[in-house]
């Protein structure tokens, strides 16, 4: 593969579809659902930043659930223990296979149609190694280990046929089957990446996967075990297939310097650097590779309005997979949902949003499901002022008396979307936006087009507020600004 071709790579854009999109759907459905079973008293971020060796032993992540067996000491060798003594971990695909007589891929589609989400990206191969499709590809170390029945290409089906985009995640850089190293911290995930065959299983499978389903996005996890020749030649042949495609950003490509890596004082310094990154980015942030189109921080978001294209990845708990241990309290709530969509938008990306389907009947869970009621019922009604926007010259804004602001654009209209921060007593008659200037031909309304009364002042616009606006207290209220404009920063940065 020629520098040309890697250059080539590098010119694709991120086609409009995808940044129009603003909401996605992802969809963990492992072998590891059927145990379902995770610790709920630390996130991933915490376990990143302790100095712990065996930390990952106790990841919140229902779906290391088979890695968190290789530590004798685990919680979930405990609950493995208990529940299946002397069972294997790829036994439980009996299980899962059984479960999708009850499955009903029409109807997950129309649920997640029903959010606003405007694409679905489905777990196709996680670290364990099982594929979801009738892979030709053949798996030397664990050759049975796939479905027979071709989950993929039902669940692509289903969700084109309700207008969303389909796209496949594939873990290239972990697959147990070729290197079981427990992975207790992030420097062992160097360790833990298979070579051998395993480079040429990958890409072999992944070629399969866009061949057969076509997929419009291309997520990839932990890393690539090809060089950044074999990777580019990898998504030149994607693109090729599919110009409107996007790659997301852990395709870190395979490099002999990794040797180095591995070693003791290199681990050590890794780890470090890990630990102090996750304390920052309270959440993790992938390295920039030298090949992608899209930033994936994970469980995290941005503060600023981003240049590069970015989405935020996170499930509707602490986890990815299915976790029956998960309590009310570890789910998003309402009004942090709705706000977390609106602040992602405000400042350039999309919210990727796992749902974590149950492995014993291919069922979404209710707590699960609730979430996409709440969002189907927000975008329902403000979804115009959210879909196909970007970025205003500001995200964030000050509404006085206790009001938070995010704010998009599209063409001449300013969305502002506003919600009442909790203890401050009664809610105020009128919101004043400070970064807002008004024009002669400024209109202000609601998205269901209920006009506002509105006035200009020195301290930005003021629009009135009705006495029950905020009397629920997971209300975002969104603003329709037409033809208005942008207050000199040094005017709204002076109002208190």
């Amino acid at each position: 593969m020629s520098r040309r071709t890697v250059a080539e790579v590098r010119r694709h854009r991120v086609p409009t579809w995808w940044s129009d999109a603003k909401l996605g759907i992802f969809v963990h459905w492992t072998l590891a659902s059927v145990p379902a079973y995770a610790p709920v008293d630390a996130d991933m971020s915490d376990l990143l930043a302790r100095r712990d060796p065996h930390a990952l032993a106790s990841s919140p992540y229902a779906e290391w659930y088979q890695n968190s067996l290789s530590f004798e000491d685990s919680a979930v060798t405990a609950y493995h223990a208990a529940h299946f003594p002397g069972r294997a971990y790829n036994s439980f695909a009996a299980e899962w296979e059984a479960g999708l007589e009850h499955w009903d891929p029409e109807a997950w589609a129309r649920h997640f149609a029903a959010t606003g989400a405007r694409y679905v990206v489905l777990v196709t191969k996680h670290h364990e190694g099982y594929c979801l499709w009738p892979s030709e590809v053949a798996n030397p170390h664990a050759p049975s280990l796939r479905c027979t029945r071709d989950v993929v290409g039902e669940l692509a089906e289903a969700v084109r046929a309700e207008g969303l985009r389909f796209g496949v995640y594939y873990s290239g850089g972990l697959d147990w089957t070729f290197n079981d190293h427990p992975i207790g911290t992030f420097s062992d995930l160097l360790v833990a990446q298979p070579r051998g065959a395993y480079p040429d299983y990958a890409d072999a499978q992944v070629r399969e996967l866009i061949d057969r389903y076509r997929p419009s996005v291309l997520w990839n996890d932990i890393s690539w075990p090809g060089d950044v020749s074999q990777l580019a030649e990898l998504l030149w042949y994607y693109y090729r297939q599919v110009p409107d495609g996007v790659v997301n950003d852990r395709f870190m490509p395979w490099s002999p310097a990794w040797r180095i890596a591995t070693t003791r004082p290199a681990r050590w310094v890794i780890d470090r650097l890990v630990a102090r990154g996750a304390r920052a980015d309270r959440g993790i942030v992938p390295p920039r590779p030298p090949l992608f189109d899209v930033r994936t921080p994970e469980y995290t978001s941005f503060d600023t309005i981003q240049a590069t294209p970015w989405e935020c990845v996170r499930g509707i708990d602490h986890s990815f997979g299915y976790n029956r241990m998960s309590r009310d309290e570890d789910f998003l709530g309402r009004g942090d949902l709705v706000w977390s969509l609106t602040d992602i938008a405000a400042k350039g990306g999309n919210l990727l949003l796992n749902v974590g389907p149950r492995g014993e009947d291919a069922t979404i869970p209710d707590q699960q499901l609730q979430r996409l009621d709440w969002l189907a019922a927000f975008t329902t009604d403000s979804g115009s002022a959210l879909f196909g926007s970007r970025p205003w010259v500001v995200a964030e804004g000050r509404g006085g008396g206790g009001h938070e602001v995010r704010y998009t654009a599209r063409d001449h209209t300013v969305f502002a979307f506003v919600r009442r921060s909790g203890g401050l007593g009664p809610a105020p008659h009128a919101l004043t936006l400070a970064e807002v200037e008004a024009t002669p031909r400024t209109r202000v309304s609601t998205t269901s087009g209920d006009t506002r009364t509105w006035c200009a002042s020195r301290e930005g616009l003021v629009i009135e507020l009705t006495g029950s606006e905020f009397a629920d207290p997971h209300t975002v209220l969104v603003l329709v600004l037409d033809e208005v404009q942008a207050r000199p920063l040094e005017a709204a940065d002076a109002v208190p």
